[in-house]
């Protein structure tokens, strides 16, 4: 019997008259992320009812293989006794304290913790709440910095099409997925969008060992368009997470860095994937791609999702620029209210004893193998590419090779992949055509190859259905 054909484990679900009063609550009061204006404030999802390991049991009792990890970020694993234990006793001891005139043990450990896995002089932390908050915080930082030091026009920030970082205002704002912009406003005029470092996407007429080339210069050219006395960042994911895995072609991200100390530009690596063992490191920016940015934000993973957390790493090289200006009192006037919380860097110091203690180690080793596996999918003819690193793939799908606008098409491709995954025991999430794996840490071989073959069957499914309506003959 096939991988996709075993029977998944089915448990007790919810009572079906439980499971329809909660969909009536939230289809009345519960606003889900990204609703589309015909459905806003009218909405309920799929019910999760339990997590354990690898796994989440829906509402019916049936147990999927947790494909996206969360949202990238249940790394150890769902229902894991020592972070909860963390948190309820963190939470026994000390719930809360304002960060603006105490601190709590944990927030100072785990601070000296991370201090100690960034890259170059990266000494210093400060705690957010997630990811949008973490970026937001770093570009109010640059523009802090770039005023103190008496560059006020000094703020442009270049970015690249393709790229997430997150949905607060100003992080909003870098986003390069149009999708995401169609209706919503952002600060355009500080933003320059470059070209997705996507080799499988890359420009008619560049050829693979010239990409990085082409990169390169597009950079510079947008330096001497726009004036290096008025950029004051690069924001960069490492691989780019929601924009489908994107993996940069080799040598680009340390090339760009290399402009950015030369132009005194900022080199903000967004590692709110990537950081916390998702590509085997703690932070990957030195280790996997060898940058040494001036800050880092990261969130995530951290805490494995068990609690709300992120930060922003910064140069010391960039305070004591600040301590040497002539402005010693001027404020960097940003704070939260959760920023640096006990319990959630309670969890994140329990997380990355976790990690430590093999669970790096186990990445390293497993994710040859996760890869590999995820490639033989290349051999179905609606599949035009797997591509990934460390433990976070994407499989895309490419159903319409020939219309100008192949979204509704790929729309309805990844739609079906993931209802017939869910079927067989698989959450998949679909970005439009693009299945993203990036599941929890401690996935196994064998786990692995139920999941490949899930998703196997899941497409050719697809493909199946595509052919027999006569939406593609591939």
């Amino acid at each position: 019997m096939s991988a996709a054909a075993t029977p998944r484990a089915t448990g007790s679900g919810i009572p079906e008259a439980d499971v329809t009063r909660l969909n009536e609550i939230a289809s009345r009061h519960l606003v889900q992320p990204w609703p589309t204006a015909g459905q806003i404030g009218d909405e309920s999802r799929g019910l999760i009812q339990s997590g354990e390991g690898v796994y989440v049991t829906d509402e019916h009792g049936n147990r999927l293989i947790d494909g996206p990890a969360g949202m990238w970020c249940v790394n150890v694993g769902h229902r894991c006794k020592a972070l909860a234990d963390v948190l309820y006793e963190q939470a026994m001891e000390l719930s809360y304290n304002s960060p603006w005139y105490t601190m709590s043990a944990s927030s100072a450990t785990l601070a000296q913790r991370l201090a100690a896995y960034a890259p170059g002089d990266m000494s210093h932390v400060f705690f957010t709440t997630g990811g949008s908050s973490a970026v937001e915080t770093a570009l109010r930082f640059m523009q802090f910095y770039n005023n103190v030091r008496g560059r006020p026009d000094k703020k442009l920030i270049l970015c690249r099409e393709g790229a997430y970082h997150g949905s607060t205002y100003l992080s909003a704002s870098l986003n390069g997925r149009p999708r995401d912009r169609d209706w919503m406003d952002g600060v355009d005029d500080l933003v320059v969008r470059l070209t997705c470092p996507n080799p499988f996407r890359r420009p008619e007429g560049v050829s693979a060992e010239g990409f990085t080339d082409w990169l390169v210069a597009e950079f510079e050219a947008a330096v001497a368009e726009h004036g290096a006395d008025r950029i004051g960042a690069f924001v960069a994911e490492p691989v780019m997470a929601s924009g489908g895995v994107i993996v940069p072609p080799a040598g680009y991200l340390p090339r760009i860095a290399e402009l950015c100390r030369k132009h005194a530009i900022l080199y903000v690596s967004d590692e709110v994937v990537t950081g916390f063992g998702r590509l085997g490191e703690v932070f990957a920016s030195k280790d996997v791609f060898g940058v040494e940015p001036d800050m880092i934000t990261f969130a995530k993973g951290v805490t494995s999702g068990y609690f709300p957390l992120g930060g922003m790493m910064v140069s010391s090289r960039l305070f004591e620029d600040l301590r040497q200006s002539n402005h010693p009192d001027a404020m960097y006037a940003h704070g939260l209210t959760y920023s640096s919380h006990p319990i959630g860097c309670a969890v994140a110091l329990k997380n990355l004893e976790i990690l430590e203690d093999g669970l790096l180690d186990h990445v390293r080793s497993i994710a040859p193998y996760f890869l590999e596996q995820l490639r033989t999918l290349e051999d179905l003819p609606l599949v035009g590419e797997v591509r990934g690193v460390g433990l976070m793939a994407c499989v895309e799908c490419v159903a319409d090779h020939v219309s100008n606008n192949p979204l509704r098409l790929d729309t309805e491709v990844g739609r079906r992949i993931d209802i017939h995954c869910q079927e067989l025991g698989l959450l998949v999430r679909p970005l439009i055509n693009m299945c993203v794996m990036s599941p929890p840490l401690t996935i196994t071989k064998e786990q692995i190859d139920t999941m490949v073959g899930i998703l196997r069957e899941g497409i050719t499914r697809t493909q199946d259905d595509l052919r027999r309506e006569g939406l593609w003959n591939g």
